[in-house]
């Protein structure tokens, strides 16, 4: 498999969990690179069911380590409840997770603070899931971060931690919200830092070590192309780097090292939160919500659904270099008639084949349609490309060219074996 990097080509939720835990099959490392745990992975093997928020899916593979990057943000508490979770469903978790000893820590006055400036923004508000990750990342910028090293050193945390609380308590006390007791976060974060200790390692020099000894290594990627915080629909967006570039800062592995990047998206178009959605329709929103599908696995929100949007591809693929994708929940078109495609976008005059980066321009935007003919059959039985519908399969060519990679895998349902290898 060599070094590949898997991003999401939307804007998140476009089943990358379900591709990563395809592909760890070749795979002897997983590595997640960025985002925290306001990020979710949902892996069906069998009738099991696995949601997975700060461990990479590769954890389900016994034979796989993983690894939580210097790029992520780690809620300490958080990660030991998923820890324990695995444990008791049967996944090996020792041994084959490994934690970045420089990852910053999402602590409770960062989720605190997530909240009062989400309330305070009233119907301007970013759409965050108040898990604190966009303050975390704001401390790390700032060098007031605490990190995973510090968390396991006792004598230089409980020092660190009393005048981040004293700080932070008096930003809390101007929003009117209440202060923190610093002896219970101390507490809980000691008791989280004794679990995870055994875990954390130099993980930058485990990499190249694995990398020279010519190990395959997947960077799994959280959200998608347009959360980016430089490249995706500013200030709608995540507090990271989603795109390919994220995952050799976000690991320590150069670039030089990556062999190929896997563009992941749906065969329509969906979103959580607030912000633009160009493609955006009531119709495909309602069939898959009525389907039961979309449905955030890290907030059980409704996703807001459009039709696929070939200019956000097209960009994801230039900004990501995306040499092969992934297009899955193609399943989720099968009783439609007749699907769309947006081509193009048209604002008075101008046309547009990119993404503005004005988000007041992009809000405008109306999308310039193709219309393809519907299949019209069940396709999550099919498991080979030649026994696909003739027009689900003209329609796949379809996006694939419009979006400028090869298509390489398809999915037509969310177990592992529903998936198709081109």
């Amino acid at each position: 498999m060599a070094n590949t990097i898997l991003v999401g080509a939307q804007w998140g939720d476009e089943g990358k969990g379900k591709i990563i835990d395809v592909l760890t099959e070749s795979a002897d490392i997983v590595v997640r690179t960025q985002g925290g745990n306001n990020a979710g992975h949902t892996v069906y093997i069998g009738k099991q069911k696995y949601v997975l928020h700060l461990i990479p899916s590769g954890i389900l593979r016994p034979d796989t380590q993983c690894v939580i990057g210097n790029g992520v943000v780690i809620d300490p508490i958080g990660l030991v409840g998923e820890i324990d979770g695995l444990l008791k469903m049967g996944v090996k978790v020792n041994g084959n997770l490994f934690i970045s000893e420089t990852a910053h820590l999402v602590l409770p006055y960062h989720r605190e603070l997530d909240a009062q400036r989400e309330n305070l923004k009233g119907k301007n508000k970013i759409g965050t899931t108040k898990r604190g990750i966009g303050p975390a990342y704001g401390d790390k910028a700032a060098r007031v971060g605490i990190r995973v090293i510090d968390l396991i050193n006792p004598a230089r945390f409980e020092p660190v931690l009393k005048a981040r609380i004293k700080e932070n308590n008096e930003v809390l006390k101007a929003f009117g919200a209440k202060p923190l007791s610093f002896k219970k976060v101390l507490a809980d974060y000691r008791a989280a830092g004794d679990r995870l200790q055994p875990f954390v390692t130099n993980t930058v020099v485990m990499l190249d070590q694995a990398c020279r000894r010519g190990a395959d290594i997947l960077f799994e990627g959280a959200q998608g192309t347009f959360l980016d915080l430089d490249h995706g629909t500013y200030p709608y967006v995540t507090s990271s780097n989603t795109t390919a570039g994220g995952a050799c800062t976000g690991s320590g592995v150069a670039p030089n090292r990556m062999d190929c990047v896997v563009g992941v998206m749906k065969a329509y178009t969906t979103r959580v939160g607030e912000g633009p959605l160009p493609t955006e329709n009531a119709e495909i929103s309602d069939l898959l919500h009525g389907m039961g599908r979309e449905f955030g696995a890290t907030t059980g929100r409704a996703r807001r659904c459009g039709w696929f949007d070939s200019v956000a591809t097209r960009h994801a693929t230039m900004v990501n270099g995306i040499d092969q994708m992934a297009v899955t929940n193609v399943d989720g078109l099968d009783t439609l008639e007749t699907i769309k495609v947006c081509i193009g976008y048209r604002v008075g005059d101008t046309k547009y084949d990119y993404i503005p980066n004005d988000i007041e321009v992009l809000v405008q935007c109306e999308p310039i349609w193709a219309e393809f003919p519907g299949w019209r059959t069940p396709t999550q039985d099919v498991r080979s490309w030649k026994k696909l519908p003739v027009k689900a399969r003209s329609y796949l060519n379809a996006i694939a060219e419009l979006s400028g990679a090869e298509l390489a895998i398809v999915s037509v349902g969310p177990a592992r074996e529903e998936t198709i290898l081109l």
